[in-house]
């Protein structure tokens, strides 16, 4: 068991939580194709809390290295890019729009899957592993999963029309490669 607490070790107790985070962004996917949007949810919810515990974990016991940063941007990009626009496309969008504005849909969802991915490659190109800066710039993806989530929670209730989910959806990814200071908890 030597392996959980050895930094050059793939397979540390740090990159196990993170692959926990892919685990259940994986399952949340499969969930959403089914429908059963409360368990997708769940699931995200579950997945960024091992994202918050791998990092706490890899710090506390030096246990940072490349491959858990890659590690982790990649659980990043499927757990809190990929599984909320999925979500919102098939919960919000296809539910609730004409098939003439699943195309606009479509591009709202594409702009913010790659303003995802561009925001942790561009984090993880001028990240040291192990270092923890005070603040990021520009909003965090699991932040941007929040907000979606919140979002989706404001249509589901009906305090916002599926045309406002896009406009959102296009502000939150445009602020993931903002300047805007967000304070590292």
């Amino acid at each position: 068991m030597k392996f959980l607490w050895t930094p050059s070790s793939q397979f540390n107790l740090a990159n196990l939580f993170t692959f926990v985070n892919i685990s259940a962004g994986l399952t949340a996917t499969y969930f959403i194709t089914q429908n059963n949007f409360t368990l997708a949810i769940i699931l995200a919810w579950v997945g960024g809390a091992f994202d918050i515990f791998d990092g706490k974990i890899a710090r506390k016991y030096e246990l940072s290295n490349e491959f858990g940063v890659q590690l982790d941007s990649f659980a990043d990009f499927l757990s809190f890019v990929l599984v909320p626009v999925f979500l919102i496309f098939q919960a919000v969008y296809t539910t609730s729009l004409e098939s003439t504005f699943l195309i606009p849909a479509a591009i709202v969802s594409i702009y913010y899957v790659i303003a995802g991915l561009r925001r942790l490659i561009h984090f993880n190109i001028n990240t040291d592993a192990g270092s923890v800066d005070k603040y990021f710039t520009g909003v965090p993806t699991p932040l941007g999963a929040i907000l979606l989530w919140l979002v989706y929670v404001a249509f589901t209730y009906s305090f916002l029309p599926a045309y406002a989910v896009g406009i959102l959806m296009l502000l939150i990814g445009w602020s993931l490669n903002s300047k805007l200071k967000v304070k590292h908890p």
